[in-house]
């Protein structure tokens, strides 16, 4: 292989296999979900997905003290889970190779925010590498596991939404062989940090620091781009790309070591031009610790701090800065078609929609949590009325229910199966200790839907798709303190409407399960029922179906023409495509006009009679 495409994601998998990884771990979420499915397709690298990102960093730090090169994957809010362990192991050192890839989401494309981690590298003082494009992923990998080891520090690997899906040629190498594992001798005064032992690993971090430094000025993946303008530019990661697309002339100093900064080699930089910008994504990263070395750089006074970067953002900030000196050409126009909005929505038969539906009506505070279930939220079923991060829902439906006056309904908080067995356990018992009134309910779909269904300890399968021990939720809420513990299959109606009613009803901690797997998975698509579709005769325009918010549905206003003549009023139409024959349409219809569909009756057709 002399060239391939691949993603950043791939690419990082790549790199880890060339580098001699043996240990991968992490917790899905886009953007960084990819790395991890792919490293599992790699021979002679053990790879797991883990409960939470903090699970999957000990667990690495652990698999380095035996000697094997380890790398965690996550999205940025993944690594606010991860911090507590973090911190310390910039203290302990790592033993081995540690590389933690963050995954950043500017833009917010997928995520609850847009946080900048690259923070995290200078708050817990470690190296850090920003690649800007997949070739670059695949080498930083590599040389991360080196830095790691060189300086006995975690190194973060740091790509955005951009970088990770994006794809770009690669250059593959041949990879090095792992070195033989042993099990750990104790260490006692470098890893077990009590005071006295902290203390002097305090020191021993800031030793590390003084030679980081003096190794970011020679580090050779920084780099220096002669130009022809009087302006020089300093950048990094993704925001390089959009810098030479948009100015290529420019003198440009490309930062691949982004902690610790350069300071020598950004001053000899800044004092050759006349006046030099900073572009980077997100927060002034680069201009705080650059800012006080000239008067003359310019930054986020003219580059945007919300939201992703694109060439046209940049080419504007440009254009600021060199004070109209500089005239780019304008993108070619192009016409903006004019769509119909079509907002995030849960998918035709989900089995969350029923659920919800039921939820709705109970007129209660309903906390919700990260996974496909928030899309809940919008009209009209409007069902879901927080989301914060993850697990966060049980907590907050606690404190709802210990603010709230006495006699006011009980809170319900929603969580996902895998968003559970996250961060959903513990807020359960806290909930279990102080005795809290409140109605948990977890929706178990059988997987990880809203990254793409990866497995989870729920699931009965590992990432290699191989059998691993089926996790019972029954009994696991149980053994945490609940009294009231009951599983429905949310496409019974009725069952679930007397569920909730008698989980409302009850005193103290109540949990409730709804058990189907999610219609993308194939056990689903095996058992899939014929679809349903509607009997105009009998069809009274209610719209009573269109409350469920299936995109199944369709609505054909009065006055469409239909076997030749007009309608006086609006019907339901069920695309027999995308249905998937739930049947939840036909439990709320009151007229019974809403049927399933024979192997002798065809589907009506959308205009039809």
């Amino acid at each position: 292989m002399d060239r391939v495409l691949l993603s950043g994601n791939e690419a990082i998998a790549r790199g880890s296999y060339e580098a001699g990884c043996t240990f991968a771990t992490g917790y899905p979420g886009t953007p960084s979900t990819e790395i991890l499915e792919s490293i599992a397709g790699y021979e002679g690298i053990y790879s797991t997905w883990a409960v939470n990102e903090k699970v999957a960093l000990e667990t690495a730090s652990g698999a380095c003290l035996a000697g094997a090169r380890s790398l965690v994957t996550m999205k940025h809010v993944g690594l606010n889970v991860a911090s507590d362990p973090l911190m310390t192991l910039a203290y302990t050192g790592t033993g081995t190779g540690l590389v933690i890839v963050s995954a950043d989401d500017p833009g917010i494309h997928s995520s609850q925010n847009e946080q900048d981690n690259r923070w995290y590298a200078l708050m817990a003082k470690i190296p850090m590498l920003e690649p800007a494009d997949s070739e670059e992923a695949r080498l930083y990998t590599r040389k991360a596991f080196d830095i790691s080891e060189e300086f006995d520090l975690p190194v973060l690997l740091r790509i955005t939404t951009r970088i990770a899906h994006a794809k770009t040629v690669v250059r593959p190498e041949q990879p090095r062989d792992p070195r033989k594992t042993v099990f750990p001798a104790p260490a006692i005064e470098k890893y077990v940090m009590v005071p006295a032992n902290a203390r002097k690993a305090r020191l021993s971090l800031e030793e590390k620091l003084n030679r980081l430094a003096a190794f970011s000025e020679q580090c050779t993946l920084n780099s220096i781009e002669e130009g022809t303008a009087d302006v020089g530019i300093i950048t990094s990661g993704i925001s390089y790309q959009y810098v030479k697309e948009t100015m290529p002339e420019a003198g440009i100093l490309k930062l691949a070591l982004t902690n610790p900064l350069p300071l020598h080699l950004i001053q000899t930089f800044i004092a050759r031009f006349r006046k030099v910008l900073i572009v980077e994504e997100l927060d002034p990263y680069l201009e705080m610790q650059i800012r006080h070395l000239s008067p003359a750089i310019h930054g986020k006074d003219v580059i945007p701090s919300i939201s992703e970067l694109n060439p046209e953002r940049v080419r504007q900030g440009i254009r600021a800065f060199v004070g109209g000196s500089f005239t780019p050409e304008a993108p070619s126009a192009r016409p903006v078609p004019d769509v119909i909005r079509r907002p995030p929505i849960l998918c035709p038969g989900c089995p969350h929609r029923g659920l919800f539906y039921q939820l709705g009506k109970q007129r209660t505070f309903i906390a919700g949590d990260i996974g496909c279930y928030t899309l809940a939220y919008d009209e009209p079923l409007k069902a879901v009325h927080t989301c914060l991060d993850m697990g966060a829902g049980i907590g907050q439906a606690m404190g709802i229910e210990r603010a709230m006056p006495r006699g006011s309904k009980k809170p319900v908080a929603v969580i996902g199966d895998s968003t559970f067995l996250h961060s959903g356990m513990t807020a359960l018992l806290n909930v279990v200790y102080n005795r809290s009134n409140i109605l948990v309910v977890i929706l178990d779909n059988r997987t990880t839907a809203m990254t793409g269904a990866q497995a989870n300890p729920l699931s009965g399968t590992d990432i290699h798709g191989n059998p691993s021990p089926e996790i019972s939720l029954e009994k696991l809420v149980s053994a945490l303190g609940v009294g009231w513990v009951r599983t429905v299959n949310p496409y019974e109606t009725k069952p679930l409407e007397k569920a909730i009613k008698e989980a409302s009803a009850y005193e103290g901690p109540a949990v409730l399960i709804t058990k189907a797997p999610c219609v993308l998975l194939p056990e689903f698509k095996k058992s899939r029922p014929k679809p349903m579709t509607v009997k105009t005769d009998l069809c009274t325009g209610c719209t009573i179906c269109l409350n469920i918010d299936c995109p199944s549905i369709w609505w054909e206003p009065a006055g469409v023409k239909a076997s030749g003549r007009k309608r006086a009023k609006g019907i339901a139409y069920i695309d027999p495509v995308s249905c998937t024959g739930c049947g939840l349409c036909a439990d709320v219809c009151s007229f019974d006009a809403i049927v399933r569909l024979t192997d002798d009756a065809a589907p009506r057709e959308k205009g039809g009679a």
